[in-house]
């Protein structure tokens, strides 16, 4: 675990109604919710900012959501594919923040103390991790900086959708204390039952009970759990992988390519960066990763796993071509973009001894 000085917590904005946006741009003005059957026991996975507009939000039942907007578009769930987008999003995030608490397919804390000497700098760097995300995948995201977890993620929520909110040091208490109780993270419906019911409707008055009367209304530890991040107190770090999760390396074209002969020499050159980073490390890799985007910004990737790591170059550059072959007779079309990335990362020397 982490403790960084300045965390960010990002937000991909309406993400699963966002895909299926760039999947089909007809829906873009269209009230789009993504859930389960209206006319069966679904629910609302999420909903684009136009069907938000009639009231719908997550967890409302889709025979509510249709009641509200009859002309809703309803759509299934595609978890597969909201993970191929996820994956691009965290990898291009990664390239600029190194250190990340991925919590989710759509969210996640940012170390921005590893990057940024100070909160001037920390807001250049999250304004950078949002404009790549969104060149990189055409996904918008909101963030929220600040000195600790809770201020960051309660942050990431006030500009939605696509903005930034920076909360510099000694301002946290002051920020979150106008906010409705059931804002701040780990109040649940129950304590927001019983705070209401004793008139402490804001954050701000949640932070100014005495310990008898939050000893009263939230018994146990939980209660000054939730008064201290009330108060803008949160001494969680983030919670890390142990090891680096992959390496990439993609590269956005001019004009789009059709030529399969430069695109297999582009991905040649990805393939000796990607090699030359894991020999730089004492690092062999499993899977290798090819990723496409299409000239409509659609992406797509494929992958294959080996028995036993790699290294090499030329071993690389051959399977991403390969990959990239599977891709195109899928979906034939002009590329905007390739990348090639390696994952199960192992190092060389284990790998040795293992296999030995």
């Amino acid at each position: 675990m982490t403790v960084p000085g300045i965390v960010a917590h990002l937000d991909l904005d309406a993400f699963y109604a966002a895909v299926e946006e760039l999947e089909n741009p007809a829906l873009r003005e269209k009230p789009l919710i993504v859930g389960g059957d209206p006319h069966g026991r679904g629910v609302v996975a999420t909903a684009n900012y136009v069907a938000r507009r009639f009231g719908i939000h997550s967890a409302m039942s889709a025979a509510e959501a249709i009641r509200r907007c009859p002309t809703a578009v309803f759509v299934r769930p595609r978890h597969a594919l909201y993970r191929e987008y996820s994956r691009h999003v965290w990898s291009t995030v990664r390239g600029i923040v190194p250190t990340v608490e991925q919590t989710g397919l759509d969210e996640g804390y940012l170390d921005l103390g590893e990057v940024a000497r100070d909160f001037l700098e920390a807001r250049v760097v999250a304004e950078a991790v949002r404009t790549a995300v969104r060149a990189g995948t055409s996904l918008t995201c909101s963030l929220g900086v600040a000195a600790c977890k809770v201020v960051a993620k309660v942050g990431s929520d006030a500009r939605k959708p696509g903005g930034l909110t920076v909360v510099v040091p000694g301002q946290e208490a002051t920020f979150l204390a106008g906010l409705d109780v059931r804002r701040l993270p780990g109040v649940g419906p129950k304590a927001e039952e019983r705070l209401r019911a004793a008139g402490v409707v804001t954050v701000g008055a949640l932070a100014a009970l005495d310990d008898g009367d939050l000893r009263r209304l939230l018994p146990g530890s939980v209660g000054a759990v939730l008064r201290d991040r009330a108060r803008g107190i949160d001494p969680r770090g983030l919670e890390l992988d142990a090891e680096r999760i992959s390496i990439s390396v993609e590269n956005t074209f001019d004009r789009d390519l059709t030529d399969l002969e430069r695109l297999h020499d582009e991905l040649r050159g990805m393939a000796a960066e990607v090699a030359a980073r894991l020999q730089k490390t004492g690092q062999v890799a499993r899977t290798v990763t090819t990723k496409l985007r299409y000239a409509d910004f659609s992406i797509r990737s494929r992958s294959t796993s080996l028995d036993v790591g790699i290294d090499d170059a030329g071993q690389i550059a051959q399977l991403a071509c390969r990959l990239l072959d599977r891709g195109l007779r899928d979906r034939p079309g002009a590329l905007r973009l390739v990348g090639v990335g390696v994952s199960g990362l192992v190092a060389y020397r284990q790998l040795a001894l293992e296999t030995g």
